[in-house]
């Protein structure tokens, strides 16, 4: 069975990150994120901005696509992590605010990537 290394979901274009390289690498290199992308790394419960060079918020799930925390403007050289969670979503900074995102929250499509 193909998995998917895409999907869209409220307003924005998720890249999946399953592999360790994958999840390794995650945003390093890219100068900045548009407003309507976003990065899942699955599984992966903290997450560093270690020689990145823009401020992320980090949006922290369970395996049913809970969001268990909610990290907002995470600046570059810092860690964020959940120790219930099995997903992380790195999307712009200010995005989680504007999509009116909050802890309890469900996203039932991001849950079927793990």
């Amino acid at each position: 069975m193909r998995t998917r290394s895409h999907i869209e979901i409220e307003g924005l274009r998720v890249r999946i990150a399953r592999s360790f390289a994958a999840r390794l690498v995650g945003l390093l290199g890219r100068r900045a994120l548009a407003t309507d992308e976003a990065l899942l790394l699955a599984p992966c419960n903290n997450v560093h901005t270690l020689f990145m060079r823009f401020v992320i918020d980090v949006v922290f799930l369970d395996r049913e696509g809970t969001i268990v925390a909610i990290k907002p403007a995470v600046r570059p050289w810092r860690m964020a992590w959940a120790p219930r969670a099995h997903s992380c979503l790195e999307l712009a900074e200010g995005a989680a605010a504007r999509l009116s995102l909050q802890v309890g929250q469900r996203l039932p499509q991001l849950a079927a990537c793990h």
